[in-house]
């Protein structure tokens, strides 16, 4: 019972990226198969949650330079046992921002992208997938972002600049999304 609310979510999610639709596709069999979805112990993989976090001005996305990875990525994490996914999401991106839950607004509760990525192994870690489930929120690019110990670094840039932060298709994806959503000029 406690996927129920992911999987409908992911039933009423339509994308006009094929690659996407069969992440979602894929997502959905791996949460219907593994009962212990959302927990990192899961050692093929597990559901993890992101944010695409933009500006009141929607001409920005919140980025940070993930010390661990070495990317630059949107703010987001593991579930750990957490089955919702709002929740999870929402607690990432204030953990990883510095920003408190208050000052974070979610834009919609539908799914904004889904994405599976590998892990590779590393001294952290064996190999294994993230079903990420991504959601779009707001904060106020006003506000001071302290961020934490996770990254190197974390700021707003402008979404005609990400490609030269991370070329990552899923990236690009949420551009484009972004773009076509708040009908915004790249």
């Amino acid at each position: 019972m406690h996927r129920e609310n992911l999987l409908k979510l992911l039933q009423r999610y339509k994308t006009p990226f094929l690659e996407e639709s069969a992440m979602v596709a894929r997502t959905q069999r791996f949460i219907m198969s593994n009962e212990n979805c959302f927990d990192r112990s899961l050692e093929s993989g597990h559901v993890t949650g992101s944010s695409w976090v933009v500006n009141p001005n929607r001409t920005h996305a919140l980025m940070l330079h993930h010390r661990k990875l070495g990317l630059w990525l949107q703010p987001g994490g593991h579930a750990d046992g957490d089955t919702d996914i709002h929740n999870v999401v929402i607690k990432e991106t204030s953990e990883e921002s510095g920003i408190a839950v208050k000052d974070i607004k979610l834009l919609n509760h539908d799914i904004f992208d889904v994405d599976i990525h590998t892990i590779y192994a590393s001294q952290y870690d064996d190999r294994h997938e993230h079903y990420d489930i991504r959601f779009l929120l707001e904060i106020d690019d006003t506000l001071m972002i302290p961020g934490n110990d996770e990254s190197h670094q974390i700021g707003w840039v402008a979404l005609k600049n990400i490609p030269q932060f991370n070329n990552f298709r899923s990236l690009y994806r949420m551009v484009q999304k972004t773009r076509q959503y708040f009908t915004v000029a790249l």
